[in-house]
């Protein structure tokens, strides 16, 4: 059986990905590189590193373009690569940011109360 090549995304701008498996398994390689620079109890670290995990083992159990879109069930490959690309750009800068530090002076207070403003209702 031949295999059918993929011509267009069908998304504007989005074109089709070459060497999809390498690209892949090569940004899940940089994003836990960054993310193990971090603290091991970093939520963004153990969160992230579970999904890229998760993602990089579905990159090398499925050859097949079709069946890791339907493993990973998050679009096509090439709409996984840009999310892989985004989140190492992200991952990059929480290294920077450093949330997982202790904050410099004390949050004002209400800063984290929601909704942020009291919401009266309107007298009839």
């Amino acid at each position: 059986m031949a295999k059918i090549l993929k011509v267009s995304t069908g998304l504007t701008g989005l074109a089709v990905a070459t060497n999809p498996h390498h690209t892949l398994s090569a940004l899940y390689g940089k994003i836990l590189r960054a993310v193990s620079k971090m603290p091991q109890e970093s939520a963004y670290r153990k969160y992230t590193e579970q999904l890229v995990k998760q993602r990089a083992d579905a990159v090398a159990k499925n050859k097949d373009i079709a069946a890791l879109e339907k493993s990973v069930a998050c679009g096509q490959v090439e709409e996984l690569i840009v999310q892989a690309e985004n989140e190492l750009i992200l991952a990059r800068k929480m290294l920077g940011w450093k949330p997982w530090e202790k904050l410099v002076q004390q949050a004002p207070a209400k800063q984290w109360d929601w909704p942020p403003a009291q919401i009266l209702e309107p007298k009839v």
